[in-house]
């Protein structure tokens, strides 16, 4: 049995010769309402009257919105350029007979423009949370804010934007899963053996999206983790990469990297040790006490 996989244009509209793609779209519209809930939260006074906010948010909506220009260059140039690293290098090099390789890394040499071709697909999604964590970091040592706090707001509502990029690959029939005889399978039209497949795309759309996302909000809005700030950032990494590493099983591998072990899951190793070390920092630190 097999689902019949919904043939939806990943090109939303055209504007004269622009193609305005879905993919493209789930990038902006994922910043844009993740602006809008963490305008919300700075507006909810509950949220920062016990220590160590003592009743000041701690950034304002202007803070945000121009975080939100810097998060949006952290994003894009570290997605890029964590492809170029990751897999136009490291994994090419480990298989360079890789659909996607053709030549790399070599041809970054020949024709460096290969390195911020994004029109010709390749974006790291670890590589954007780099991008993204210099990014706030340089922003909060301009602005002088608290650097964790900051990032528990920013983790806070990430999984957002993961869920609609998640969906926006589904849409364009890539990063499709492995072969399996699930009542739920698909057959993509891009592979080239036309085998049923999980539609792991929606998994990392549930787990790294729906589901992480929920954690957070519960941890942020009721157990009021961001009152020991670092907490939430620590969640966010620990819960993406340990849902990303298991849908790895499920996940047609880019290419051959070390045995089962995929590039995806050893990507995900850092992450989840630097969730780790977060959550000692977090937890060993002395919570600031009312009147202190």
């Amino acid at each position: 049995m097999v689902v019949p996989y919904p043939n939806i244009d990943p090109v939303l509209v055209h504007v004269g010769p622009l193609a305005i793609r879905w993919y493209a779209i789930s990038y902006i519209v994922g910043i844009l309402l993740s602006w809008w809930i963490i305008g919300r939260a700075l507006r909810n006074h509950g949220l920062w009257t016990n220590p160590p906010f003592r009743g000041k948010a701690p950034a304002t909506a202007d803070d945000i919105g121009d975080l939100v220009v810097w998060a949006t260059l952290g994003i894009i140039l570290g997605g890029r350029l964590g492809w170029d690293l990751f897999y136009g290098t490291l994994l090419c090099s480990a298989s360079p007979g890789a659909s996607f390789c053709h030549g790399l890394p070599a041809d970054f040499l020949i024709n460096p423009v290969k390195l911020i071709a994004v029109w010709e697909g390749g974006m790291s999604f670890h590589g954007g949370v780099a991008g993204l964590a210099i990014a706030i970091w340089l922003f909060c040592r301009r602005r002088k804010l608290n650097l964790l706090s900051i990032a528990d707001l920013v983790t806070s509502v990430a999984p957002l934007g993961i869920a609609l990029v998640r969906i926006a690959n589904f849409v364009n029939g890539e990063l499709w899963g492995r072969p399996t005889d699930v009542p739920w399978a698909m057959i993509f039209p891009r592979t080239p053996d036309q085998l049923p497949r999980h539609p792991s795309q929606l998994y990392e759309c549930f787990l790294e999206g729906v589901v992480l996302l929920a954690i957070l909000q519960f941890c942020f809005r009721v157990l009021r983790w961001h009152e020991r700030p670092g907490l939430i950032t620590a969640t966010f990494f620990t819960g993406y990469g340990l849902f990303r590493f298991f849908v790895e099983f499920f996940r047609e591998p880019d290419a051959p990297f070390l045995g089962w072990f995929t590039m995806g899951m050893a990507l995900c190793v850092p992450l989840i040790a630097a969730g780790l070390l977060l959550y000692a920092m977090a937890l060993t630190r002395q919570p600031a006490r009312a009147g202190a």
